[in-house]
């Protein structure tokens, strides 16, 4: 049997397509943070290199400037806040940083939780 494209087009059209959700881990600074610093200095070298920083990408903005694009639970007060966005809503947040091995652990946990998220369906 030779598919042609209208074929393909039609059992393409009977299912559903599942599209993989965007993450993101959104990250509130500001200058002179110490905090900020601190993380700048311990995880983000390698936090793109790590399956974590693969799966949740690192985006970052100054806390007096908040994206216009994002969807927060709530406004962030301090910095940094680490904001685990799906689709460009908040589902999670770590507020400062609680140092080198709780900070990975913590995010292990918020990007299992956006794991058990449904998957989006098109149409």
């Amino acid at each position: 049997m030779r598919l042609t494209a209208p074929l393909i087009a039609a059992i393409l059209s009977l299912s559903p397509l599942t599209t993989h959700a965007e993450t993101v881990l959104l990250m509130a600074q500001e200058d002179g943070c110490f905090w900020c610093q601190r993380w700048d200095r311990e995880i983000a070298p390698i936090y793109p290199k790590t399956a974590e920083g693969k799966q949740a990408p690192l985006r970052r903005y100054d806390i007096g400037s908040p994206p216009v694009d994002v969807t927060l639970a709530q406004r962030v007060h301090f910095t940094p806040t680490f904001v685990l966005l799906v689709d460009g809503v908040e589902q999670a947040r770590i507020e400062g940083y609680p140092g080198e091995d709780f900070f990975w652990g913590l995010l292990a946990n918020m990007l299992q939780r956006a794991d058990e998220l449904p998957e989006k369906s098109g149409s």
